[in-house]
């Protein structure tokens, strides 16, 4: 592989200066971890109240005539005739079918703004620029402008559904703004519970260089079945017919009376068998500690696994014997 450039260290978020805040850890380092009570905060998320500070994630904006047609060729999505202010999530893959790349984002009839984990913009947008060929695009790294925020949307509590939110892209000079009229603040910890509890990974947190759509619930969420051809879209549309992925997203209830979570990158076994690998965890104010973890395929649904030297059971993601990778009704 060749070298692809690097973002800088993203800058620490002014509303870190908000009271009682507190830090993350590694990539999440510039945004609050909480605000002193993430129990107290995923409950106000729950509800429908209040946002998350993301704005250490990357933004890139692709513009031009061509760009939505530009984008259809290059990702898993389907772009063309996307009408504006319709949120989509879009992957870049490898010939081989493996994700390099994840992106969520929104057109205004006159660009298309992505966001991406932190540290990824620079070699996206990279990517994209030694693409467009004669193509009328134009790509950008905007994270010096814009920031992130996500907010809880149509949460119902009495639904017994996950809480589910939209992204909002803002300038980065108005983030306090934002967050005084859109408070109260609730920290990643918040956000992370919630996000685990609904099964979505984070790429390159919970995949690794060898991750395909299939194997992580990215399928029809990120990935459209019905376009022409992408890089990758063999191995995509195969396993989808074929069904049964090498490895399947779950969730793992830990057990809590060791007060810690797993290691992201800790093995998971069964018995004496590694049978995968932890991504990420938290505390989820009512289901206790949880997890990511990508598993082998023919790991039994309701074999009880050890994460970490920490037991743990199954919630099913990714159904190991269907092609149709959605997250099973409960």
């Amino acid at each position: 592989m060749t070298d692809q450039p690097a973002d800088p260290t993203p800058a620490r978020s002014p509303l870190l200066s908000l009271p009682g805040a507190v830090s993350g850890d590694g990539v999440d380092a510039p945004v609050a971890a909480h605000y002193g009570s993430f129990n107290g905060e995923q409950r106000t998320l729950v509800a429908g109240d209040g946002f998350v500070d993301l704005s250490h994630r990357g933004v890139l904006r692709v513009s031009g005539p061509d760009r939505l047609t530009y984008l259809h060729s290059l990702t898993t999505q389907f772009f063309d005739g996307l009408r504006p202010g319709v949120p989509t999530a879009a992957l870049v893959l490898s010939p081989q079918g493996h994700v390099e790349h994840a992106m969520h984002g929104v057109d205004d009839g006159e660009a298309f703004t992505a966001h991406t984990e932190p540290g990824q913009a620079a070699a996206l947008a990279a990517f994209l620029d030694r693409m467009k060929f004669m193509m009328r695009v134009e790509v950008e790294d905007v994270t010096d402008e814009l920031a992130v925020a996500w907010r809880p949307v149509g949460a119902d509590p009495s639904a017994g559904t996950p809480t589910s939110g939209k992204y909002d892209v803002l300038p980065r000079a108005e983030l306090e703004a934002y967050a005084a009229a859109a408070g109260p603040a609730c920290g990643l910890w918040a956000y992370e519970a919630l996000r685990i509890e609904r099964g979505e990974p984070r790429f390159g947190l919970d995949t690794d260089h060898r991750t395909i759509p299939n194997e992580v619930g990215w399928i029809p969420s990120a990935v459209h079945l019905d376009k022409g051809c992408y890089r990758g879209q063999e191995t995509v549309a195969r396993v989808h017919t074929l069904g049964r992925p090498p490895r399947r997203l779950t969730m793992l209830h830990l057990d809590g009376s060791d007060n810690r979570l797993p290691v992201r990158g800790a093995p998971v076994r069964l018995g004496d068998r590694e049978v995968g690998v932890v991504g990420t965890s938290a505390r989820h104010h009512e289901l206790g500690p949880i997890a990511l973890a990508l598993l082998k395929r023919n790991v039994p649904v309701d074999a009880q696994l050890d994460a970490d030297s920490l037991p743990a059971m199954q919630e099913v993601v990714v159904d190991p014997e269907v092609g149709l990778h959605v997250r099973p009704l409960r």
